[in-house]
């Protein structure tokens, strides 16, 4: 077989293109143009959900207030494990009270409390740190030291301000990996 010369190839591609009308072009975009802002549309989601709750809550659940920043969970957590966590609904298993301790007093405390308690196979725990009232402008030290050290720690799963009979925003849920 002959292979065929740049000549053929091209007649041959003139005759099979015959008659093609070439497509309409729409506007294409530049890079000079600047880029639309992202929109959050889980952040947006959520605050409806939240909404929705606060309208048609039932009577039981706590009131929880916007100045409660406490709040974490691992990817993989459920909203409503969560929501349960920040209502006091699982069982607590044991309790630790960091009040009246230095930082180096609160940082063993609480790293012997933890490593008990997951020793114990416990799933829940609350930990009193105070509000940091007499703090001074250092802010409430003991509650960012809890805040910190809990999101270090790879067997929690979560945590949250406890509700007002349980020490509010002075004490925290936790919930720990069972499998952990």
């Amino acid at each position: 077989m002959k292979p065929k010369s740049d000549e053929d190839e091209t007649e041959l591609f003139r005759e099979a293109t015959r008659g093609v009308k070439p497509l309409s072009h729409a506007a294409r975009v530049t890079g000079d143009s600047p880029k639309p802002r992202p929109r959050a549309r889980f952040a947006r989601a959520d605050r409806l959900l939240v909404l929705e709750e606060i309208l048609h809550g039932g009577a039981d659940e706590p009131e929880l207030t916007a100045a409660d920043p406490t709040l974490f969970a691992r990817p993989g957590v459920s909203a409503v494990t969560l929501r349960k966590l920040r209502r006091g609904q699982y069982r607590v298993q044991g309790e630790l009270d960091l009040h009246g301790l230095s930082v180096e007093e609160a940082k063993i405390q609480l790293r012997d409390f933890l490593l008990g308690a997951v020793q114990r196979n416990a799933s829940c725990l609350r930990i009193v740190h105070g509000k940091g009232l007499r703090s001074g402008p250092r802010g409430p030290v003991l509650r960012q030291l809890v805040n910190g050290a809990l999101r270090r720690t790879r067997q929690v799963l979560a945590f949250a301000s406890a509700r007002q009979v349980d020490g509010g925003t002075g004490a925290v849920y936790v919930l720990l990996d069972p499998r952990a």
